[in-house]
């Protein structure tokens, strides 16, 4: 088989990748190993619409997810996507965090954030009654939204360009054929051989193993890359607060918050449980109960009225870190052309939060690379 443009991975970057090229007039197919879309990553977050405030400000993390919000509020409005504009409120519980507070509101408005607000931690209680906080940055923009609905639209609308997914379909080699082409070859139950002109690797936690199977791609441009996990916990009482309570940001991550889903249940997480090996296969998703303790001393430095055996495993996701505990958060990496040479060639790699509220962003992005404009 031959087409134009192949994207590994039916997540919902994948999809908004396999989307835009379709959308450009490109025969574009997706694989994916799995037996349904969306299965990853991108089913297993808090399904939250970030505002883009914690990323520094001009990486990639800030610019797509600022850009990937917009998109993404005017897409679930035009194509029926379920989805809420909740706001959120990241509190300081101590006096000594109030100047982290106001070093993330001057983050947020660095990187052209609307909607913000700095509240004292009166005033964040009196819009938060069960609220307990000395200070905290308000997000109006942050929101939730049905991840799945919002990638059978995707599907869709790549359906609609003559596009397609392809389930149960694991990519096992990928060859850079001598005239810059890629020659894929595919399991499942009806093995195949494919060749294409334009090759997206958006293939998630397995996105650096493919690189690294790939032959004739320089092994020395593959990043360093790890796993960690991340686990959560629902809540068994009443909606306690109306908007999202996030604590101040942790290493790894953003700290155990409070998220809501469209139907008004809470849940908690994820926290940062560090795997320690790269290998997804490996994987647990298993919420390990012993973890609440944890997660009931979390939530109760904002939340202290959280009553006992209030607290039931949920679920576990994983992110995909290209960074090392301990050290800064790593910014998404965007491979194209421009950095290996290998024209119609894009890996994402170290796509983890914000990549679903920024996923239309980083399919524009990925078009423009591959077109040599970004």
């Amino acid at each position: 088989m031959e087409t134009d443009a192949i994207v590994i991975g039916a997540g919902a970057v994948g999809l908004a990748c396999a989307a835009a090229l379709a959308r450009a007039g490109h025969e574009t197919l997706v694989l994916e190993s799995a037996l349904a879309i969306g299965t990853g990553t991108s089913a297993r977050n808090s399904e939250v619409i970030h505002a883009g405030l914690y990323y520094p400000t001009g990486s990639l993390r800030h610019r797509l997810c600022v850009a990937g919000r917009r998109k993404l509020y005017q897409w679930n409005t035009e194509r029926g996507v379920p989805y809420r504009k909740t706001g959120k409120l990241i509190v300081g519980t101590s006096d000594a965090q109030i100047p982290r507070m106001k070093a993330l509101f001057d983050q947020g408005i660095r990187n052209g954030v609307e909607g913000l607000h700095f509240l004292t931690g009166t005033e964040a209680m009196a819009m938060e009654p069960n609220l307990t906080c000395t200070a905290a940055v308000l997000s109006e923009e942050t929101g939730i939204l049905d991840s799945h609905a919002y990638m059978l639209s995707l599907q869709g609308e790549l359906e609609d360009h003559g596009g397609a997914v392809v389930i149960g379909a694991p990519v096992t080699t990928i060859e850079i054929l001598p005239d810059g082409r890629f020659c894929l070859d595919v399991g499942g139950t009806e093995p195949v051989r494919i060749t294409t002109r334009i090759l997206i690797n958006s293939a998630g936690l397995y996105a650096v193993r493919i690189a690294r199977d790939m032959q004739g791609y320089q092994p020395e441009l593959i990043p360093y890359f790890t796993l960690a996990k991340g686990n959560y916990f629902s809540c068994l009482t009443k909606p306690a607060f109306s908007r999202l309570i996030y604590p101040a940001p942790v290493e790894g991550g953003l700290g155990v918050h409070i998220t809501l889903d469209l139907s008004g249940r809470m849940r908690f997480g994820p926290d940062v449980e560090w795997l320690g090996h790269d290998d997804p296969d490996r994987i647990d998703y298993t919420v390990d109960i012993s973890r609440a303790d944890s997660f009931y001393d979390a939530v109760r430095q904002y939340w202290p009225d959280l009553p006992d055996g209030a607290i039931a495993a949920d679920y576990s996701g994983c992110r995909p870190k290209l960074s090392a505990p301990g050290e800064a958060a790593a910014d998404f990496r965007i491979d194209g052309p421009e950095l290996h040479g290998h024209a119609g060639l894009v890996h994402l790699f170290g796509i983890e939060s914000p990549g679903l509220t920024s996923s239309l962003a980083i399919a524009e992005d990925v078009i423009g690379r591959l077109s040599g404009k970004s």
